[in-house]
């Protein structure tokens, strides 16, 4: 089957048949396919003790960041007193 379209410039472009649509809806369809096999059949998910254990980790590695910046904060914030205060500003 052959695709038509329009030899006029001004009349704009002409829709795809309805074969090819059919085609794109079937791709798609086949993309959810192995998109779902692949993740029921070869993504090893964690066990529920492993899920624990990395947001344990992550909260901790998060509170030792935020203490690091505000210790950051604190110094470069009376260190930047101590100049303006031996200019007089």
């Amino acid at each position: 089957m052959v695709e038509h379209w329009s030899p006029k410039p001004g009349v704009g472009r002409s829709s795809r048949s309805s074969r090819a649509k059919l085609f794109e809806m079937r791709k798609i369809k086949i993309y959810f396919q192995e998109s779902f096999n692949e993740l029921i059949h070869k993504v090893t998910w964690p066990t529920w003790k492993e899920l624990q254990n990395s947001a344990v980790v992550v909260m901790i590695a998060t509170g030792i960041i935020s203490l690091i910046i505000w210790v950051m904060d604190y110094g470069f914030q009376n260190l930047l007193s101590l100049i303006y205060g031996a200019f007089g500003a």
